[in-house]
């Protein structure tokens, strides 16, 4: 061999020895890697989820905290209701039946779900509005859709965005907790008919809307779903 192919050699067998040190080895012993969705899976088996579901996304919900033994703290709903209001009350309700409760983590839910039905709804998805509303508001639904498509309309719905969402009352009623969420927020809608024109609606007017939403769920089951049990608009 010439100078030059052992001076090659000789940096190739430098440069492996460098990586090597750098990287390290594989030993088949390593750690897997941190699966978080396999984890979710699990507290979710276990019945340990409190959130309004929302498919294909995960949300966590704060851990439970324990009870005082001299009651809630005066503070304790701070930026969600004023300390011995009826909705400060209504919570304190549903912590003493499910600890687990997190108002701030349910709102996160609450606003996708929000957003995920209305687009449904104007998309006439039955088999996602079926999984996010209880019986009797999915016939609600349904009967809109159906009245929809036989006068052959369709709906294009756009978000621009959701500028509030508050909770405005909160109870237990035998086993079932009631979150009811006053959400102000921004679309774009219009109703178009078969041939393309415009029936309702403006494809660039963006309009303000409010709806007030009551979730509910049984707090003595292991089923972590929060579903719509009813639906109004707001002034």
């Amino acid at each position: 061999m010439d100078i030059y192919t052992i001076i090659f050699l000789a940096l190739a067998v430098f440069i492996f020895l460098r990586l090597r040190n750098v990287l390290g080895q594989r030993t088949g012993s390593e750690r897997p890697p941190y699966d978080r969705a396999a984890r979710d899976m699990a507290n979710g088996a276990a019945g340990n989820n409190n959130v309004v579901p929302m498919p294909g996304t995960v949300i966590d919900h704060a851990p439970p905290v324990a009870p005082s033994e001299t009651g809630p703290a005066p503070d304790r709903w701070k930026g969600v209701a004023e300390s011995g209001s009826a909705l400060a009350l209504g919570l304190d309700a549903v912590v003493a039946s499910d600890a687990s409760f997190d108002p701030q983590h349910f709102l996160t839910g609450a606003k996708g779900a929000y957003e995920m039905i209305v687009l449904a709804f104007a998309g006439g998805d039955r088999r996602m509005l079926k999984d996010l509303l209880s019986k009797e508001v999915y016939e609600g639904f349904d009967g809109a859709i159906r009245e929809r498509e036989q006068r052959e309309q369709k709906v294009e719905t756009r978000f621009v965005g959701i500028d509030k969402a508050e909770l405005v009352n909160a109870e237990v009623r035998d086993r079932a907790a009631q979150l009811t969420v006053r959400f102000v927020s921004q679309m774009v809608t219009v109703t178009r008919d078969k041939a393309g024109a415009v029936v309702d609606g403006s494809p660039e007017k963006v309009t303000d809307v409010t709806d007030i939403w009551t979730f509910a769920r049984d707090i003595s089951s292991r089923d972590p779903n929060w579903k719509l049990v009813g639906t109004e608009s707001g002034h």
